[in-house]
């Protein structure tokens, strides 16, 4: 018999093209890993966790006789297998989930087979085009010619390896309620900026300054040349490498967060010192399923949902203070 694991969530693909991405990870920390991992691509993982080895053969062929090979597995380690069509943008998925990996404080090693597709890294490129988001902006990829973008404002993106090129749900949404919010007044805060692409959609849809800050040194050297090509530089727009709290000071008309809920759910008691009063904090990442910790969370530290938009199982919450919480 091949055992891999009790938990195939599903594996019903064709290869062709595919790329796979392996996550190797502590056998602890397997569940959380695996339900990131179901952020990027509901439709296609599976995970192999070897801790209850012998249970899980006596349970599913009633047998307790193991292949050795098996037996020999190392136990304090489990895997995610993660498969991603080229249109989907395999480089951003794998993006996306070491940056959040990193912020969940979950030890990880990423290897990429790109099956039958030596050209992983760039193939996914032929399926992002310029795409309209919002009323107001159009993001248009470095790679690709000059489109008339009509009234709306082009964000040049190249996300390299950091997340968001404006393909994922969790950026569009963002996109959408921050252009609401901003006037030539507006001062922006961006957790977790990944590409930029949050901070720089505001300041080209008018915003006075942009700061950023993200735990990935990838990702800041990333933003900072995205900023550079839409002609951003400081003191207008400036990006830290770190935590919120440790780097950031000062109070921002909207706080903006594209993360996991968990993340979320952890930086919320936070939010309220860097608003200032009337401010809001627009925040997405949240798979519908984790909605309601997110919304508690968010109650209790003071702010009240004022809108709140979906797509694809996604969900993007705008919230402020509370007069209560503001006193």
């Amino acid at each position: 018999m091949t055992l891999t694991s009790n938990r195939l969530l599903c594996l019903n693909i064709t290869m062709s093209e595919w790329t796979e991405v392996k996550i190797s990870v502590n056998a602890e920390d397997v569940d959380k890993a695996g339900d990131i991992a179901m952020m990027v691509v509901p439709y296609g993982i599976y995970i192999e966790d070897y801790r209850d080895l012998e249970q899980q053969a006596w349970d599913i062929a009633h047998i307790d006789l193991i292949d050795e090979e098996l037996l020999k597995k190392d136990r304090s380690k489990a895997f995610v297998h993660v498969y991603i069509s080229p249109e989907e943008n395999p480089h951003e998925a794998v993006a996306f989930l070491r940056e959040r990996y990193t912020a969940e404080g979950i030890e990880n090693e990423i290897d990429t087979i790109a099956c039958r597709n030596e050209d992983w890294e760039n193939n996914w490129k032929q399926y992002f085009h310029s795409i309209p988001v919002g009323e107001k902006l159009l993001i248009h990829p470095k790679w690709e010619d000059e489109v008339d973008a009509g009234d709306r404002v082009v964000l040049n993106i190249e996300p390299g390896l950091a997340f968001g090129s404006g393909t994922h749900e969790t950026t569009r949404l963002c996109l959408a309620a921050l252009e609401k919010h901003i006037n030539k007044n507006t001062e922006v805060l961006d957790i977790g900026c990944g590409s930029g692409i949050l901070s720089i959609a505001s300041l080209l849809l008018g915003a006075k300054r942009a700061v950023g800050v993200d735990i990935d040194a990838l990702a800041v050297k990333t933003a900072i040349e995205n900023g550079e090509d839409n002609g951003f530089t400081e003191p207008e727009f400036t990006v830290y490498k770190g935590s919120l709290t440790d780097k950031v000071s000062g109070k921002f008309d909207v706080v903006v967060a594209n993360i996991v809920a968990d993340i979320i759910i952890m930086f919320t008691k936070d939010v309220a010192h860097f608003l200032k009063e009337g401010g809001v904090f627009i925040t997405s990442g949240i798979i519908d399923t984790r909605e309601q910790e997110v919304l508690d969370a968010l109650k209790r530290y003071g702010f009240v949902v004022t809108a709140r938009y979906t797509e694809k199982g996604w969900v993007c919450l705008q919230a402020s203070l509370s007069e209560k919480a503001g006193k």
